[in-house]
């Protein structure tokens, strides 16, 4: 800020002159930071089995035996033999296996970064009197 005894400098009002005038600048500053980081991860599994045993046996035995004797009084004689035997085995196995699956994973990441500057600047002049012909009026501060 500086003074200046002007004098008549500036006005054309005769012999008006302004006394105390000061005249200046004024500067202000504005700086704002916002950062925002961010992070999110997600993780899903789904699993299913399934299984099934199945096991049979079989076993057969089977035995039948048929014996005929026949002797007549006039000397004949006659004889039949029949055997049958029947042996089955059987063995049954079945094995079924079913599986599925599913698995995902997500990861996102968020940064942000906001930044905001402003200056502002003001030029402001006050003349605190003004003699204009033998008369004084006061003024008050201006500023702009």
């Amino acid at each position: 800020m500086s003074d200046y005894e002007t004098g008549d400098a500036g006005y054309d009002g005769g012999n008006d002159t302004y006394a105390n005038y000061e005249a200046g600048e004024q500067h202000e500053a504005l700086d704002q930071l916002h950062q925002v980081n961010a992070s999110e991860a997600d993780y899903n599994n789904q699993f299913n089995v399934y299984e099934q045993d199945h096991a049979a046996a079989e076993n057969t035995s089977f035995d039948q035996g048929h014996h005929v004797e026949y002797s007549n009084p006039s000397g004949e004689h006659y004889e039949e033999s029949d055997y049958t035997s029947y042996d089955h085995s059987a063995a049954e196995t079945d094995h079924v296996f079913a599986a599925e699956g599913s698995e995902s994973s997500h990861t996102a990441e968020y940064s942000q970064l906001d930044a905001l500057q402003a200056r502002l600047d003001s030029a402001f002049a006050s003349a605190t009197e003004i003699n204009s012909g033998g008369g004084t009026a006061e003024l008050g501060v201006a500023s702009n």
